[in-house]
């Protein structure tokens, strides 16, 4: 899953392609470089970001994404917390939602991913980090809220996937945690999605900046294949792509 984000401020490459030509060209060149699907952001996630309203939210991302649509190629995902985007991007072609807040910040988000047939991404995330907390044990919890208001909705459960959210509200060790979890995680029955690129913890542990974090990703992204992750959420693609066909061929 390549990363494009259409915002003037995400934490690595905020401002790069929120112009809808340079966001397209980098569609295009992330597909080429082994793409199986585009995550298409509006608004920036990181901590401490400036909230976005659904209407400028969906004014950032729907031109794109009809003319990422319509040029077909890959399926594509909208990376929202809101009803309201995720229905508009649904109508504008996106297959796929990814709500960094697993169905729990709006109360239609289950409701609208249900009725537009989409798949959904559950992600767990915290408001606050708590040290002393057991992570595992918040994402079991987390989770078990997320699928039953999924259920409740009637969304399949072959349309969900999981992700234990690295990075998000989370300590350096909550993050290592998640990752040495994800055996318990795919257990559940739900493909695992994997999104660390770039993060935080890389600086934390290598003291790299962000232009200088791909070693740490490639290492953590292929743990977690290993683990039994089965999407990865990346920004570097080719890089990623040559990894896995290295891998693949390894295991033949």
């Amino acid at each position: 899953m390549g990363i494009l984000n259409v915002t003037p401020d995400s934490f690595s490459d905020g401002g790069r392609h929120d112009a809808p030509a340079a966001a397209l060209d980098h569609a295009a060149a992330m597909v080429a470089d082994g793409a199986d699907v585009i995550d298409l952001g509006g608004e920036s996630t990181r901590p401490g970001a400036a909230p976005l309203g659904a209407a400028e939210e969906i004014a950032r991302v729907c031109p794109v994404l009809e003319r990422l649509c319509a040029e077909g190629g890959v399926p594509v995902s909208i990376d929202t917390y809101k009803a309201a985007t995720a229905r508009a991007a649904v109508a504008a072609g996106a297959s796929i939602v990814n709500d960094v807040w697993g169905l729990q910040h709006d109360p239609e988000m289950a409701a609208a991913v249900a009725e537009t047939g989409a798949a959904v991404v559950i992600m767990h995330n915290r408001a606050e980090t708590d040290p002393d907390l057991d992570i595992l044990h918040d994402l079991e919890r987390f989770f078990e809220c997320s699928l039953d208001l999924a259920r409740r909705a009637g969304i399949p459960g072959e349309r969900i996937l999981l992700d234990p959210g690295i990075g998000f509200g989370k300590t350096l060790a909550q993050n290592i945690a998640c990752l040495n979890g994800l055996d318990w995680l795919g257990s559940w029955g739900y493909p695992v999605l994997l999104g660390l690129s770039r993060k935080r913890m890389f600086g934390d542990l290598l003291g790299r900046p962000l232009e200088q974090r791909l070693a740490g990703t490639l290492a953590a992204n292929l743990e977690g294949i290993a683990r039994g992750a089965r999407v990865i959420r990346v920004h570097d693609v080719a890089e990623h792509a040559d990894a896995l066909k290295v891998g693949a061929a390894l295991a033949r």
